[in-house]
């Protein structure tokens, strides 16, 4: 009975040594996951507004937003043409919509709404690249003025979106 009981041990303890030698975790604290011996640069167009409401500052807010997230989180070097990786597209939508009503029937909360539309190709792998849609939500009370909170609403969902575009590109979430 104990030469059983050993037996399980030591088939437990090889089973335990066996599956943790097998496994192997790699944690990045950036959330890339790029293979820099083959990718090395990033191409990032230009991305214009074409909504119906234009609020000029937010393509530059989402243009360096969008540079400075692979600069700062990624070793890919920046270039005007022919990149491993290719970043194109256009702000499709900036919409303001009605999100509450109060007691007296007129709104009481009003939801911005930004939408970006995003052309990635990646020349080292093509079956990653895609052509799809981001966007990005943010609530203000509706005694406040547009104008008032426009550029931090904005820098809210410009970073929402950056963020969702860089985890669809290089961090394989």
């Amino acid at each position: 009975m104990e030469s059983t009981n050993r037996r399980h041990h030591y088939i437990l303890l090889s089973l335990l040594v066996l599956l943790l030698t097998a496994c192997t975790v790699s944690y990045r604290f950036n959330g890339a996951s790029i293979d820099y011996t083959e990718t090395k640069t990033i191409q990032i167009d230009n991305f214009p507004i074409r909504s119906a409401y234009v609020w000029a500052p937010m393509q530059s807010i989402f243009q360096n937003r969008l540079t400075e997230i692979y600069t700062n989180q990624t070793k890919l070097r920046q270039v005007k043409k022919n990149g491993d990786l290719q970043l194109a597209g256009e702000i499709v939508a900036f919409d303001q919509f009605n999100k509450g009503i109060s007691s007296d029937g007129y709104s009481s909360q009003i939801q911005l709404k930004m939408t970006v539309n995003v052309r990635f190709v990646n020349n080292k792998k093509h079956t990653d690249d895609f052509e799809r849609q981001f966007s990005a939500t943010s609530e203000y009370d509706a005694s406040q003025q547009l104008n008032a909170v426009q550029e931090e609403l904005v820098t809210q969902m410009v970073k929402d979106i950056t963020d969702q575009i860089f985890n669809a590109t290089v961090a394989n979430w």
